[in-house]
């Protein structure tokens, strides 16, 4: 039966794609993550000594989770278990718990639950998981794409260390890729195929540091060279791995990342960095209407009255957007980018507004001066709404000295720069003809 056994496993690895065949067996022949695993680094502290409890690892794909979890596996002295949230219901889940529970029990034996695409369970089924994480029945390793504080429910979370994965450098790649070209167990090596030094290094880049996308298409690559081949070019690696890619959700990490980053680059005047991440997120497939309102936030937010115009090109973008649509629209978004990027920057009109809604909120509500109400309306007049007002176009000057709200309040503050330093004249000549004239007033 041992016999079988093996034989129906080897066919099994043999059918599996090269990346999964180059999993690392050991701590020795993982590569990446040494911010976490480096000689010293926390989690291979806890390997060393076996005190591993239950952590989260949280990544984009291709970045070595599963095959730490594996490496694991291997390294401690726990029985090892692994489903994958996206195919398994509870009962399968408490099938699990309960083994743990058996060899706890009858050996002593703590177990180690691996589960995959943690994410994909509900609330509900990540509860299932607690008692038995928090009375250490179980330790648990949950491989997430997902940022976890978000996807995760919080007790969870609480009770587990997280290790974030970061995507491979590109030196790493090139390690595994020279180590599967030149490995005959697992690897090509028995094709014996040299690769061109160019053709490694596009791998490297284009797959932006995911191991398993570099892994498979080196696979292509070799297997679909004529026999008496023995170089891989780079114009073979090119269509090994065809239209590169982007990670990037709608609702996960990258978005917000990447949205953020484009916000913070026109604020930050920096329109190379502000096209560069529009030119991703339109890569990836974002929606143009999500990128026409943000750079109309970012008109009026970080521009502002420094420029009034960026308003006025960021609103005719969006409708452009909206009536164009791709990729004619990618034009229309780059301009109004530029064009909000390299505008003078104040967050004056922003800081004005918010200061007033605080007021509004949390302190007394300021009635409207009498001569300021409506007095339009039967009966007003009787109540003496209206009474007292000036109207400004009767002066010379089109301003008269009046109260307009009752009490002192500043919440307009612009900036010397752009536009907004010639708004800030004007109202600073306002403010001197209000103070001469309440002077006069008092004499």
């Amino acid at each position: 039966m041992d016999l079988f056994k093996q034989l129906e496993q080897g066919h099994l690895e043999s059918a599996q794609p090269l990346a999964a065949r180059m999993r690392p067996r050991s701590l020795d022949e993982y590569v990446g993550q040494q911010h976490f695993l480096g000689e010293g680094k926390l989690l291979r502290r806890m390997l060393q000594a076996d005190r591993i409890s239950s952590v989260v690892f949280y990544g984009p794909p291709g970045t070595g989770k599963t095959s730490l979890a594996e490496v694991i596996a291997n390294h401690t002295k726990s029985h090892f278990a692994r489903l994958n949230a996206a195919a398994s219901s509870v009962k399968e889940l408490r099938v699990q718990l309960e083994r743990a529970r058996q060899f706890l029990e009858t050996s002593g034996e703590r177990s180690l639950l691996f589960i995959d695409e943690l994410h994909r369970f509900n609330k509900a089924q990540q509860d299932v998981l607690l008692p038995d994480v928090e009375s250490g029945v179980i330790r648990l390793i949950g491989a997430t794409t997902a940022n976890p504080f978000f996807s995760l429910v919080s007790p969870l979370v609480s009770r587990s260390q997280v290790f974030e994965f970061k995507a491979l450098e590109r030196e790493d790649i090139l390690t595994l890729l020279n180590r599967a070209l030149t490995d005959k167990t697992k690897g090509l090596g028995q094709y014996q195929v040299q690769a061109d030094p160019e053709a490694l290094d596009f791998l490297a880049e284009i797959c932006d540091g995911d191991a398993r996308r570099a892994l498979n298409a080196l696979e292509i690559g070799v297997l679909s060279l004529p026999e008496e081949e023995k170089l891989l070019s780079l114009e073979v690696t090119q269509e090994s791995i065809q239209k590169k890619a982007i990670q990037y959700s709608a609702d996960g990490d990258e978005h917000y990342d990447a949205a953020s980053a484009f916000i913070k680059s026109m604020r930050g005047s920096d329109p190379d960095a502000a096209i560069y991440w529009l030119a991703r997120m339109i890569e990836a497939g974002e929606d143009p209407r999500f990128l026409a309102r943000r750079i109309v936030i970012a008109a009026a937010e970080d521009v502002g009255n420094a420029d009034p115009q960026a308003l006025v090109i960021a609103n005719s973008a969006a409708a452009a957007t909206e009536f164009v649509g791709l990729p004619e629209a990618r034009i229309i978004l780059s301009q109004a980018t530029i064009y909000v990027a390299l505008a003078p920057k104040s967050n004056a009109s922003y800081v004005a507004i918010d200061s007033a809604l605080k007021d509004v909120r949390e302190q007394r509500v300021i009635p409207v001066p009498v001569h300021l109400k409506d007095a339009h309306y039967s009966g007003a007049k009787k109540m003496g709404h209206g009474e007292g007002y000036a109207y400004a176009h009767n002066s010379k000057e089109g301003w008269v000295n009046q109260d307009y709200l009752g009490v002192e309040k500043e919440y307009y503050q612009p900036v010397e720069r752009g536009y907004e330093a010639t708004l800030r004249k004007r109202l600073e000549e306002y403010k001197r003809r209000k103070r001469e004239a309440q002077q006069d007033g008092e004499e």
